[in-house]
C-alpha cells in the first residue's frame, strides 16, 4: 500500500505543512521557533490529516537524516531532537533546499537555488541528491554570498542591483558545478523579470514531491531510490 505523506516544509520565514500539493496549511516561523514549539503548533493543524509517515525540510545541514548544526534563522534545540518520538511516526529529515530540489528534478544535472530567508542550495543527477552549503561562499568585503542574494541582501541592495548581482551568481553558479540547468525556488525567485539560459523557475509546491520522493523505494533493490550524499 502507498504510503500517505505528511511534508512539513521548515523555511526561516513560515512552516509550511502539505498533505498534497494543494491541500497545506501554514504558521509563522522565525528565531522564536524551538522544535518543541514546532510541534505544539503543527498537531492541531494536521489532527484531521491522517498520513502514514512524515518528511521533514530543515534550513541547516543535514546528513544521514539528522541536523548537523543549529539553524540561522529559528530557534536553538534542533540538533538531536527526537521528531519520530514527539510526533508517534516515521520521519525523514532533509536539507529544505534539497527536499525542494527532489521535488523540481526532471533529469541531467541540476542545480536547485533557493532565493528566500538565506540561499538555499543543492546538485541533483540520475538518483543522487548532494545537499550543498553555497550560501556561506565568501563574496565581497568580508561577507557571504548569502549576504547578498538572500533576503537581508534584496532589502539592503535595492531590486536592481539585487537582480544585477543575483543574474551574475547565476551563470557563475552554473559553470562552476557544470550544471545543465538551474531551477530557481524561494519567495525572491519570483522577483526575477528576466531569467538567463538554462535557468528555470520552480515552485514552492514542488517541496512536496520532494518529500513525497524520499519515501520511495527502488523495486530492484527495496532500499530508497533516492541516495542523499
Amino acid at each position: 500500500m502507498k504510503k500517505k505523506i505528511l511534508v512539513i516544509d521548515d523555511g526561516g520565514t513560515n512552516v509550511k505543512l502539505m498533505i498534497s500539493p494543494r491541500n497545506k496549511r501554514k504558521f509563522k516561523s522565525g528565531l522564536n521557533l524551538t522544535p518543541r514549539a514546532l510541534v505544539a503548533q503543527m498537531k492541531p493543524l494536521v489532527s484531521d490529516w491522517e498520513f502514514d509517515a512524515i518528511s521533514i525540510g530543515f534550513p541547516a545541514p543535514v546528513r544521514d537524516g539528522r541536523i548537523l548544526s543549529e539553524p540561522k534563522h529559528l530557534g536553538k534545540g534542533w540538533v538531536g531532537f527526537d521528531f519520530g518520538k514527539a510526533f508517534g511516526k516515521p520521519v525523514r529529515i532533509i536539507n529544505d533546499a534539497a527536499m525542494q530540489a527532489l521535488g523540481s528534478y526532471h533529469g541531467s544535472r541540476m542545480l536547485f537555488l533557493g532565493l528566500g530567508t538565506g540561499l538555499g542550495s543543492a546538485l541533483v543527477w540520475d538518483d543522487y541528491v548532494l545537499p550543498l552549503e553555497l550560501g556561506d561562499l565568501p563574496y565581497r568585503n568580508g561577507s557571504i554570498i548569502e549576504d547578498f542574494l538572500g533576503k537581508s541582501g534584496r532589502a539592503q541592495l535595492g531590486e536592481k542591483i539585487w537582480r544585477r548581482d543575483v543574474g551574475h551568481a547565476l551563470v557563475q553558479l552554473k559553470k562552476s558545478l557544470i550544471a545543465d540547468y538551474i531551477v530557481l525556488g524561494g519567495g525572491n525567485a519570483k522577483k526575477l523579470d528576466a531569467l538567463p539560459e538554462g535557468v528555470l523557475r520552480g515552485h514552492n509546491r514542488n517541496a512536496f514531491l520532494g518529500g513525497t520522493r524520499l519515501w520511495q523505494i527502488d523495486p530492484r533493490t527495496r532500499r530508497p531510490k533516492w541516495q542523499i550524499i
